[in-house]
């Protein structure tokens, strides 16, 4: 019974978000919207991590089999991925240098700021 309440919750969020996503005038994704409400119902402890928690390992432990439709879409569309290749890679070269710019501007800021607590601790 614990895990049919578990599964009850999950997608009552998901329809919930689905609801919200066609209301809403912009077009946006309703599996965000339900990340996004799941996220503040367990901010605001509406609901609390352990009513949920075995649905939810059993989800991440199984997270490779919800892959497989997708992998097989890529696949099916191999020729149309392979006459863009070119963008494809340069897409992947823009993210890789944007996403490693600001870990580094990440790290560097960190670093500075905990040797300035370090340096206050010291006094």
């Amino acid at each position: 019974m614990r895990y049919l309440r578990q599964i009850g919750i999950i997608f009552l969020i998901c329809y919930i978000s689905k609801i919200i996503s066609t209301v809403i005038p912009a077009k946006f994704p309703s599996n965000v919207i339900s990340m996004i409400l799941l996220f503040l119902l367990l901010i605001t402890k509406a609901i609390k991590p352990e009513s949920i928690r075995d649905f939810s390992e059993f989800l991440l432990k199984n997270m490779a089999f919800f892959f497989i439709p997708s992998g097989v879409a890529i696949m099916d569309e191999i020729p149309f991925l392979l006459n863009k290749i070119h963008l494809i890679l340069f897409i992947l070269f823009i993210t890789f240098v944007c996403s490693f710019w600001v870990t580094a501007i990440i790290v560097e800021t960190m670093m500075k700021r905990i040797k300035g607590c370090e340096e206050v601790d010291h006094e």
